[in-house]
């Protein structure tokens, strides 16, 4: 077994040993990207040293990095996706290039971590009509022993990075898909469809940074060209333990917990539904104490990172209605959070008090809010149903909000499960 410590401690020492400096982790809010709202990955705080700017400690670098990403919010509370993460990376700054790099990974996963070449797949860039296909990285996985009906070429949506925002730094990469079940793909189609399944999970990218995009949409070869990797902690933890969700890994197991005690069920009973909503609470309310701890001081609002936060906390607070939590609870959640994250990243412990009170000030406001809203929806939704109607307008969706402030994302979100439209 595997802890999150032990394996940050194996990457960074792996990654020294290879002659690069560590530096730490950069805030959840990007100073050097308007365009995002939050750090989505490791090479956001590095854009001007991708860009051609020195970095002070050189063109080797590793860290672990704090993420949040929201585009996958509607896939949280299945067994993979997460709202934040941490992503462990390493970069080369126009020193070494795609053989070294994907050289290196190899080298971690198969001598470091003890995972045999047999029970990982790989994935390519397929080429399309503005970038030829990615030929160097597939003569270097198969130097390496990987057999080539387990290296597949996929299109730019699948294996492409960036850029972070409109602009800026990107490039092909190649996708390493660890197999949760020992069963070996014959066919890209047929890894597509395992891979869908969960019976392989992707645990680290290889980006090279070959383009810069413009604002015209055109791919100019860099000058100086990067590597960018990134390896999801809590997938890697998880896969290596053995797990089919990453809800079992040490950084997530006890907020999970807590969320189960405080619902007064039992873990082995929860329904689907149940154990989704449980999910979505503990990876909102983690992610939310990570924004409202980070030392930008982001407080919920209706605008940019504060609407994001107040949608966390808030649908946070609906499934824990879903799940027989009436009281409030945020806070208490919130301490588990500190108590596990607060070792990690000093800032969450020396934020907390803030922290508390920000998530306990939203969680009173809009207790009164989802109680009077769900109830209107819920007969609107039941008159509709008697008359063998299933859309909601939007004038009904629109009077919710005005009348009661009750979010139209949410009313959506309900409509969406009961199947109306």
């Amino acid at each position: 077994m595997i802890s999150t410590i032990e394996l940050r401690k194996k990457y960074i020492d792996f990654f020294k040993s290879k002659g690069h400096a560590v530096i730490p982790s950069a805030s959840l809010i990007p100073e050097n990207d308007p365009t995002v709202l939050f750090t989505t990955a490791g090479m956001h705080p590095l854009v001007p040293y991708l860009m051609g700017e020195k970095h002070p400690l050189g063109t080797r670098l590793t860290n672990y990095q704090k993420c949040i990403r929201t585009n996958d919010i509607d896939e949280v509370g299945d067994a993979w996706h997460l709202s934040f993460f941490e992503m462990l990376g390493n970069w080369s700054l126009g020193d070494y290039f795609k053989k070294e790099a994907i050289e290196y990974s190899f080298e971690f996963l198969t001598k470091e971590l003890g995972i045999k070449k047999e029970n990982f797949s790989v994935t390519c860039f397929a080429g399309d009509k503005d970038i030829p296909r990615e030929d160097v990285a597939n003569k270097v996985w198969e130097s390496l022993g990987v057999e080539k009906h387990r290296i597949h070429f996929l299109p730019k949506e699948d294996n492409w990075w960036g850029p972070a925002g409109q602009t800026g730094p990107c490039g092909p990469d190649t996708e390493m898909y660890y197999h949760v079940k020992e069963i070996q793909e014959k066919s890209t189609e047929e890894f597509v469809k395992l891979n869908k399944e969960g019976t392989f999970c992707e645990i680290w990218n290889d980006v090279f940074m070959q383009y810069n995009k413009t604002q015209e949409g055109k791919y100019l070869e860099l000058e100086k060209k990067n590597v960018d990797t990134g390896m999801g902690l809590e997938r890697v933890v998880a896969v290596l333990n053995g797990y089919d969700n990453v809800y079992e890994v040490d950084t997530l197991k006890p907020i999970l917990d807590g969320v189960i005690k405080l619902s007064e069920k039992k873990y082995e009973t929860l329904t689907r539904e149940e154990l989704k909503s449980v999910r979505i609470i503990t990876d909102h309310l983690r992610a939310s104490v990570m924004i409202l701890g980070d030392e930008k001081g982001i407080v919920p609002s209706n605008v940019d990172q504060g609407y994001v936060l107040r949608k966390f906390i808030r649908r946070s607070i609906r499934h824990a209605r879903l799940i027989g939590i009436n009281n409030s609870f945020t806070k208490n959640i919130a301490e588990i959070v500190v108590k596990i994250m607060g070792p990690i990243y000093p800032e969450i412990e020396k934020n907390k008090k803030r922290m508390y009170e920000e998530i306990s000030k939203e969680e009173e406001k809009f207790s009164s809010t989802i109680e009077n809203g769900t109830r209107v929806l819920e007969k609107k939704l039941h008159f509709l149903t008697n008359a063998n109607i299933k859309e909601l307008n939007a004038k009904g969706a629109f009077d919710l909000f005005q009348s009661y402030g009750f979010p139209i994302e949410m009313t959506t979100e309900i409509c969406k499960e009961k199947g109306f439209t």
